[in-house]
């Protein structure tokens, strides 16, 4: 059941309004409907209740025009169809296991095997397929929506009936907050994150090699064939992974680096950092943000658009869409090719169950799963 609560007119004083669109077709072929939320400067957020799924986001360049910054598909039928995750909501665990098995509290589990032997991103029937109910909300300064789902004990092979809350809050400064809690009747392992790829020149604007990253991360996991963590926890520093100052995607993605070879280019965990250690400083203007520490920073010199990431996950996956062909066809028709986005997925580690000095994803009864993402987008270099 989907609860919509009732449309927020536009007023002449601000464009902060919630409201519903229709949108194509369903995956069952009934007439699709998406959430929309726009902030009092006019940036705009659409998603659909199937996968929670981020189909839109539209924000301005350093000459106030607006574009849709991420890439995804023009019905829900089309994401259903689609197994590449465009902007969905992931879990019950983001990112792979090993074999699909975990053994916790003396008990083994079996869970669904989607990547080849691994199991990835909750299974072929995870949270980025579900139905979410959603309640939206206006405040005096931001709009968003609750979205909340109730996931059964044994869903994909998981233990435990686990319910699902997550808050998209779009604030009239430019962010998006995104708040993860979830409470379990068994232990479980559980790891949740939004899925969107990003091209802040315009999704339909070819290849984000230019995009320039900074991470706050010395550290990153490397990955073995089937790209499951080997359980190393590595030096960026002078590898193609150092991206702790700015550095264009695409610089080093030719280099002559295992890692890079063995995932056709990035798909890795980066371990964040705490706040300034190492004497590592976060770029300006600040090192937090709603509680959140600065994790990652990439700006497109082309349109000027800024976006700033900040979480309270101890790892960011970095996927830089290696394999994309152009099919499907994404919004609009547009051909997405390699490199056409980029993924930033804050998260825990990619097989932690199995990985006991990685930070723990086990959530028990009693003690809530909690977890924030801030995405704030801004410009350099704006005209007057």
């Amino acid at each position: 059941m989907i609860d919509f609560a009732p449309d927020v007119q536009t007023t002449v004083e601000t464009a902060r309004c919630v409201r519903r669109e229709p949108f194509g077709a369903g995956p069952a072929g009934e007439p699709g409907e998406v959430v929309v939320l726009t902030n009092a400067g006019g940036v705009q957020l659409r998603f659909l209740p199937f996968g929670g799924t981020i189909v839109s986001l539209r924000v301005p360049d350093r000459n106030g025009d607006l574009a849709d910054v991420v890439l995804g598909h023009d019905s829900a039928a089309a994401y259903a169809a689609d197994g590449r995750y465009f902007g969905a909501l992931v879990g019950r665990y983001a990112n792979r296991i090993r074999d699909g098995r975990f053994t916790l509290d003396g008990v083994t589990y079996q869970l669904a095997r989607n990547d080849g032997s691994n199991h990835l991103h909750g299974g072929g029937n995870g949270f980025h397929r579900a139905w979410w109910e959603v309640e939206t909300f206006e405040g005096a300064t931001e709009v968003g929506a609750v979205l909340r789902l109730a996931s059964p004990d044994g869903d994909e092979g998981f233990p435990g009936a686990v319910d699902v809350r997550v808050t998209y809050t779009l604030t009239d400064d430019d962010a998006l907050v995104v708040d993860y809690h979830a409470t379990t009747d068994r232990a479980t392992p559980l790891a949740l994150t939004q899925h969107a790829y990003f091209n802040l020149a315009g999704h339909d604007a070819g290849d984000i090699l230019a995009h320039e990253l900074t991470i706050r991360a010395s550290r990153f996991t490397p990955v073995d064939r089937s790209l499951i963590p080997t359980g190393e926890l590595r030096a960026v520093a002078g590898t193609p992974f150092d991206f702790t100052t700015p550095r264009p995607v695409g610089a080093r993605l030719a280099a002559a680096d295992e890692q890079l070879r063995l995932a056709v280019g990035y798909d890795h965990n980066f371990v964040l950092d705490a706040p300034r250690e190492g004497g590592q400083e976060a770029p300006p203007p600040v090192a937090s943000l709603a509680g959140a520490p600065f994790a990652a920073r990439l700006h497109d010199p082309a349109s000027g658009r800024v976006l700033e990431l900040f979480t309270t996950e101890p790892g960011l996956q970095l996927y830089t869409s290696n394999t994309f062909d152009g099919r499907p066809p994404g919004k609009g028709g547009a051909s997405y090719l390699a490199h056409a986005g980029i993924a930033l997925e804050p998260q825990r580690f990619p097989d932690s169950p199995n990985q006991p000095h990685f930070p723990s994803a086990i959530v028990r009864p009693g003690t809530p799963y909690r977890s924030r993402s801030v995405y704030r987008f801004s410009v350099v270099g704006a005209r007057a």
